[in-house]
C-alpha cells in the first residue's frame, strides 16, 4: 500500500518537515492498518520537530501522537476489531500520515456520536489531564485546583475532570478574551498571567488551601505556583511551554537562557514545607499498555464532553497548523483533516 507521510530527516525547524510517498507493509499479528481521517496536534509534536524532546526517535521519524480513522486491514491475531470499524487512538510518533499500522491494543472504538475530528482531539490531552489530576494529584471534592493554560486542550479537559470530582477550579490564561471559554467549561475562577498573579491568587483563595496545581509553563509561574501551595499540596508539571520555539529555527541563545533561569526547588524546603512536585511524560504510558488502557477506561467512565476544537487545517497545510500552534494564541485543540 502506498501512503503519504510528513517525515523529519533532521530536527531543528518546521521547514524540515517534508511530505513523501512511502510503501506501507501489510499488518502483522495483532496490528490493524488504519486509513487516517484526522490527526490531533500536541506540544510534543513541535518539540520533537525542533529536536527538543527527549522521547523523540533517533534519526528519521514521522511526528504525531494521536489519530482517528477507519480500519482497512487486520492482522491474523486481531480479536477486537474488523475491517470498516471507526477508531481513534495513540501512537508513539507516526501519526502524520494517511495510513499506519498499529497494535489493536492502542486503538479504541470511536463513540457513535463523535466525528473523526472529535476522536483525534481527545486521547492525549484528556489522558494527560486525567493522569495529572487523579492518579498523581489525588483530586477530591472541595479541593482548590489551579490549572495553567486553562483554555488549551489539556486545560479544558482538566477543568471538566476537576468539576466531575467536585473540586474548585481556578483557570490561568494569557489573555482575558479566553475567559468566555473558561466560563463555558465551568471554571469557578479565572485570571490572566500578570505581575500580580500571586496577589490575585491569594484573593481568590481567601485563606482556602491550594491543594493542586497543574503546571505546564515553567519559569516564574512555576515558582509562584509552588509558593502558593498549601502544606501537603501537589504541583504536577507536564510541560514547559516557555521553551516553545518562536522562530522558524532553533534559537539556542533563547533556549539556553530559559534553561539556565528555570526554577529550581530545594528538596530540603520541600520537606519543611510539606509540598510535593511531580513531573510526568505521558509517552511512558505507551510502554505500559495495560496501565494506559486502564486509565483510559476510567477516563471514559467520566462521560466528559467532547474536546473543544479551536482550529482545523487540511493535511496539505500541516505546516500552517504547526505555526498556529506555536503562536500560543490557540484555544482548545488543533486538528488536521486528512482526505
Amino acid at each position: 500500500m502506498l501512503r503519504e507521510v510528513y517525515r523529519i530527516e533532521k530536527t531543528g525547524s518546521i521547514d524540515h518537515l517534508l511530505r513523501k510517498s512511502e510503501l506501507l507493509r501489510p499488518p502483522e499479528g495483532d496490528e490493524v492498518t488504519i486509513e487516517v481521517k484526522a490527526i490531533g496536534l500536541n506540544f510534543a509534536d513541535v518539540f520533537s520537530i525542533y529536536g527538543l524532546y527527549s522521547a523523540t526517535p533517533k534519526g528519521s521519524f514521522i511526528p504525531g501522537l494521536e489519530f482517528a480513522g477507519k480500519i482497512v486491514k487486520i492482522g491474523e491475531k486481531v480479536k477486537n476489531f474488523e475491517v470498516g470499524d471507526s477508531v481513534f487512538g495513540v501512537t508513539r510518533f507516526g501519526a502524520y500520515t494517511t495510513h499506519l499500522n498499529i497494535s489493536e491494543k492502542t486503538v479504541f472504538s470511536l463513540p457513535k456520536d463523535w466525528s473523526m475530528q472529535d476522536g483525534a482531539a481527545f486521547v492525549v490531552q484528556a489522558l494527560t489531564a486525567y493522569y495529572a489530576l487523579v492518579p498523581l494529584g489525588q483530586v477530591k471534592e472541595g479541593d482548590h485546583v489551579l490549572i495553567h493554560s486553562a483554555a488549551g486542550g489539556v486545560g479544558i479537559m482538566a477543568g471538566q475532570i476537576a468539576k466531575k470530582k467536585k473540586a474548585i477550579t481556578i483557570g490561568l490564561v494569557g489573555d482575558s478574551v479566553k475567559f468566555s471559554i473558561l466560563k463555558d467549561v465551568g471554571y469557578d475562577y479565572f485570571l490572566i498571567r500578570s505581575p500580580h498573579f500571586k496577589q490575585e491568587m491569594q484573593k481568590i483563595l481567601s485563606e482556602h488551601p491550594l491543594k493542586i496545581v497543574l503546571e505546564c509553563l515553567g519559569g516564574h509561574y512555576f515558582q509562584d505556583s509552588y509558593d502558593l501551595l498549601a502544606p501537603m499540596g501537589r504541583l504536577v508539571t507536564y510541560g514547559s511551554a516557555n521553551f516553545t520555539p518562536s522562530h522558524s529555527f532553533r534559537n539556542w541563545f533563547s533556549i539556553a537562557y530559559s534553561y539556565l533561569t528555570r526554577p529550581k526547588i530545594d528538596p530540603l524546603s520541600m520537606i519543611s514545607d510539606n509540598k510535593s512536585v511531580m513531573g510526568f511524560n505521558l509517552i511512558w504510558l505507551w510502554n505500559e499498555i495495560d496501565e494506559l488502557r486502564k486509565h483510559f477506561s476510567d477516563l471514559m467512565m467520566l462521560s466528559l464532553p467532547k474536546q473543544t476544537i479551536g482550529h482545523e487545517f487540511t493535511f496539505d497545510s500541516i505546516h500552517d497548523a504547526l505555526r498556529t500552534f506555536q503562536s500560543g494564541q490557540t484555544i482548545g485543540k488543533i486538528v488536521i483533516k486528512v482526505p
